[in-house]
């Protein structure tokens, strides 16, 4: 941490819960330079939070990651404050209490009557709206949103929210205190979810509408996400992470805030193992058993090697029809290059968007004889394969065992439009798309929160340019023709750049 002089011009900040996200703002801001105040009605709370922070300092100092020095002065920025009206002095007081709009309404309210009237009064709010939260406050100019993620300390980013009221200098000085601490700052505009737990709306929701029409196992689906994906979990691991009742109520809560918005439709999926008291890891039970606090994964079942038959490849895709011809050629089984496949082959198709049934039988194929590949990110570390209802069982294991030849995991699906990587990359690059056509957050800034909020492989707009914003258009087109839902309606802000030949990530934000 910088000990630079703080350009913010903040010197005390107040802090009101001292929860676990209240403790992790504190020991930023400390560490910062502040002198921060603790208040916490619950009698022997705020005793408690200094010495966990002390003991974190402690620790860092015993392996030499700060000096003993430094662990002191930090530890002396802590003070008690006994009452509300101990927190005058602040500049700025950030309330981490629960997450209910009248107690954070009436916080501030009795906060306005104690600070000067130039403090700031910057809520961590992680769902409500900063705008109806300032809007009970004499003073709302002076009110923001100063969202910071759990493990704070860990979690590199903080979302500055001004509401619609609030004064532009107090945005630039929270922007700057937040980059003092350490963290990046991601100003993003009033709307549900605001930028981080917005972007992050398509990951789960899509991977529960996939799991609900039985296109494959919780297992099945995180194993392609983390494998083919590159995503650091799977969504059903997260979702058993985070806990169903935090995670639902956050799908429905940006659901309903955005008027039934279907990119964000929730699953009963949830609603139903919600009601059934199987949260995930805090209950022992969720999409996965835990034993001792140790996910228990179902094993991949063994391949079968299977007799070489004739491999017939679809040519609509010239760079993918390349890669599965090189791995057919590596594996020694016979590879037919006439125009249309023998009775007897194996035909791999590669859609985007599409099933197999229909990419089959729009290209006038026997549909007993097709078996689709995602080619979405290559063959590198795990190939999902998907057959029509009508494919024969033996050419369906002939797919699996040359995809595995090479020891590869093959992930087998039920016949599906965009596999699941595809639809859950289309979904996410989609919303992130819509965030920038709202204006929400200027394109760089929206994949620097969601790489560091939600851990990605890429932000959602450079994982559009990472796997091709025409790509993605297709899938999505392809998608919302075969299904008629509106949840998978391409945003104009992406079309017009998919159309364009331009860079989701460069050039004009318009």
């Amino acid at each position: 941490m910088s000990n630079d002089p703080i350009a913010h011009s903040f010197t005390t900040l107040g802090i009101v819960g001292t929860g676990a996200m209240g403790r992790g703002i504190a020991q930023l801001a400390a560490q910062a330079g502040l002198k921060v105040m603790l208040f916490d009605v619950k009698e022997g709370a705020v005793a408690e939070a200094k010495a966990f922070i002390q003991g974190l300092w402690q620790r860092s100092a015993d392996k030499q990651r700060m000096t003993q020095v430094q662990a002191e002065q930090y530890g002396e920025r802590l003070v008690e404050a006994r009452d509300l009206a101990a927190l005058a002095p602040c500049d700025i007081v950030v309330e981490a209490i629960v997450e209910k709009l009248d107690a954070k309404q009436g916080l501030f309210g009795d906060l306005e009557s104690i600070v000067r009237q130039d403090a700031v009064l910057a809520t961590n709010t992680s769902s409500l709206s900063v705008t109806a939260i300032a809007a009970a406050c004499q003073h709302p100019e002076r009110v923001i949103g100063f969202h910071f993620f759990n493990p704070v300390p860990l979690m590199k980013i903080i979302e500055v929210i001004p509401g619609l009221r609030t004064d532009h200098s107090v945005t630039q000085r929270v922007d700057a205190l937040g980059s003092a601490m350490g963290h990046f700052t991601a100003q993003a505009t009033d709307t549900p979810g605001f930028l981080v737990n917005h972007a992050g709306r398509a990951f789960g929701t899509e991977a529960l509408r996939i799991l609900s029409e039985s296109v494959a196992a919780p297992a099945t689906i995180d194993r392609i996400m983390v494998d083919q994906g590159g995503f650091r979990m799977g969504p059903f691991t997260l979702l058993d992470l985070t806990g169903l009742d935090v995670s639902h109520a956050v799908m429905e809560s940006v659901y309903h805030q955005y008027y039934e918005e279907p990119r964000f439709r929730p699953s009963p999926l949830t609603r139903q193992r919600l009601s059934a008291g199987l949260l995930g890891r805090k209950t022992g039970e969720g999409f996965y058993r835990y034993v001792e606090g140790q996910q228990q994964m179902p094993e991949e079942r063994p391949r079968q090697a299977t007799p070489a038959c004739p491999v017939w490849i679809s040519q609509e895709d010239p760079d993918s029809a390349a890669q599965l011809a090189e791995l057919v050629e590596a594996a020694g089984w016979p590879l037919e290059s006439g125009q249309q496949p023998s009775p007897e082959a194996l035909c791999l198709l590669t859609p985007l968007g599409e099933d197999t049934t229909q990419c089959a039988l729009r290209q006038g194929l026997n549909a007993e004889q097709c078996v689709a590949v995602d080619m979405l990110a290559g063959l590198e570390k795990r190939r999902s394969l998907m057959a029509s209802p009508v494919t024969r069982a033996s050419l369906i294991e002939a797919a699996a065992s040359l995809l595995n030849a090479d020891g590869t995991p093959v992930s087998t699906l039920q016949d599906s439009n965009g596999f699941v990587l595809q639809r859950v990359v289309a979904c996410i690059v989609n919303v992130g798309a819509d965030i920038a056509q709202q204006g929400v957050a200027a394109p760089a800034t929206i994949d620097r929160a969601v790489e560091l909020g939600l851990g990605y492989p890429f932000g959602p707009l450079r994982m559009g340019d990472h796997y091709g914003a025409s790509r993605i258009l297709t899938i999505l087109h392809n998608l919302l023709d075969a299904t008629g839902d509106p949840r998978y309606r391409p945003s104009p802000w992406l079309r017009r750049r998919a159309a364009l030949g331009m860079s989701l990530t460069n050039g004009p934000t318009g």
